[in-house]
């Protein structure tokens, strides 16, 4: 990729982790202490990623850069936004009750301000691989107008140690998605793929492509999100509980012709931690690929 040409990247670093019992995003996991952000930074600027926004909690912003900005100084321009819970929400649907942060396409919207130029946006406690920052920054040297959603299998992206949220897909014949829907409650059970609806079980197919948050979006989705987000409030201000995940933004924008998205390859890897169960199983994933060679021992040397 030519250095001249801007592609970002949007870190989501501002959950709960309710499930895992402690701040995931900021957790060691490699052989020198690397979170798993560590690596999704590392592999952003191999493959051409040339900035980095960072939307955070307030109350953890000073401890991310602590901990990144010496490791990013002079490598990438860095960006940290908070995201808070009355930002981009209209003061009739402001609600004091609320603790509960927005969710993704929300926590999207906050860098509305400081990004206009294409980018790509992932979970900080997702390990996505090299494949999938190469495939979104190739997608965008040669599309200047659809979106991209880097597909994973569903079958290899599940958790043993309970249920999951994922972003189930359908595309066309041309690889563009016809909709994608977030199942909050995805769990194997009896050998099947089940997803738990307030209408009953569902059993999903093995292969469907699946999000696991990895996108990619030319700026123009940030006034549309917004537009969104609006009318998800007027339906939702209320609930305490209620979340503006991106695939209820990305699914608008398809119904209402207002973009297109591709389903690209580069989801040849993943892994990540929802619960703590799975933190030795990360660390020793991570420290395979860094006996492979594929990492060094120390990513920021």
């Amino acid at each position: 990729m030519a250095a001249s040409k801007r592609l970002t990247l949007l870190v989501l670093a501002a959950g709960i982790g309710s499930r895992y019992g402690g701040i995931k995003q900021i957790d060691g996991f490699g052989p020198s202490g690397e979170t798993i952000m560590d690596y999704s930074l590392f592999d952003a600027m191999r493959a051409g990623f040339n900035k980095v926004v960072f939307i955070v909690r307030a109350e953890i912003r000073s401890t991310v850069e602590d901990i990144f900005l010496p490791k990013l100084q002079g490598k990438t321009d860095v960006v940290f936004v908070n995201q808070e819970l009355d930002t981009f929400v209209p003061p009739q649907f402001l609600n004091p009750q609320r603790t509960k942060p927005w969710g993704t396409s929300h926590a999207m919207l906050c860098a509305k301000d400081v990004i206009d130029e294409p980018f790509a946006v992932i979970n900080a406690d997702d390990f996505y691989g090299l494949d999938a920052f190469a495939a979104t920054a190739d997608f965008f040297k040669h599309e200047n107008t659809a979106h991209a959603m880097v597909g994973y299998t569903l079958k290899n992206v599940l958790s043993d140690h309970g249920s999951v949220s994922r972003g189930c897909g359908e595309r066309d014949a041309q690889g563009f998605l016809k909709s994608v829907v977030e199942r909050t409650t995805i769990i194997k059970e009896n050998g099947k793929i089940i997803a738990k609806e307030k209408d009953g079980d569902l059993v999903l197919d093995a292969e469907t492509p699946t999000s696991m948050n990895f996108w990619g979006f030319h700026p123009d989705i940030m006034p549309l999100t917004e537009k969104y987000f609006h009318e998800f409030l007027k339906n939702n201000h209320t609930n305490l509980k209620s979340e503006f995940f991106i695939p209820l933004a990305v699914n608008e924008m398809i119904k209402t012709g207002h973009g297109k998205v591709k389903v690209i390859s580069g989801g040849n890897t993943w892994f990540g931690v929802t619960y703590k169960e799975d933190k030795e199983i990360v660390s020793a994933k991570i420290n395979e690929l860094v006996k492979q060679g594929k990492y060094p021992n120390r990513l920021w040397q």
